[in-house]
């Protein structure tokens, strides 16, 4: 499928670019390689394929979410460079007005 200037132009126009004219020749040529390669997929059978097929072949790679310990508050604060009362101290990010 090739795109004429002016479709290449009125995408670019809705994209708020504002294309040259070798840009408009240059990325038209490759809107329509873009678009042949999609005509040639559309053209694949898939009905044998499920719609959540995956081709790596991973399943829950995810862990399971569950309750486990975690560091106590001291271990937590060791190495922070400034703790107070128990909470790390950061500098303010908010000036005063």
């Amino acid at each position: 499928m090739t795109l004429s200037r002016e479709a290449v132009g009125e995408i670019a126009s809705l994209a708020r670019l504002q294309l040259t004219e070798e840009e408009i020749d240059r990325f038209g040529d490759q809107l329509s390689a873009i678009l042949d390669y999609f005509d040639r997929l559309q053209a694949l059978d898939t009905s044998g394929v499920p719609p959540t097929a995956s081709v790596t072949g991973l399943v829950g790679v995810m862990r399971v979410d569950e309750v486990r310990l975690s560091f106590d508050q001291a271990t937590a604060l060791a190495n922070a460079p400034a703790a107070e009362d128990g909470f790390f101290t950061v500098p303010a990010v908010l000036e005063d007005e």
